[in-house]
């Protein structure tokens, strides 16, 4: 399997062809939002700022109790 970065205005163009034609301003406002964490959460990973699965089940229990 062949992993290849795309450029943020790539990533933008596949975000909005993928969204229906009706869309808002506020649609397109919400998944961009949502495409700069996701972009940001994978460099925090690539820099080595991410946590492991099992430190993330650990943190999700202790809210799931309490």
């Amino acid at each position: 399997m062949v992993c290849v970065m795309k450029s943020l205005k790539q990533n933008v163009e596949q975000m909005i062809q993928g969204l229906p034609d009706d869309s808002t301003v506020e649609d397109i406002q919400y998944h961009l939002y949502v495409l700069d964490k996701i972009q940001k959460g994978q460099q925090a990973i690539r820099d080595g700022k991410g946590i492991s699965h099992e430190e993330a089940k650990a943190r999700l229990s202790k809210w799931i109790t309490d």
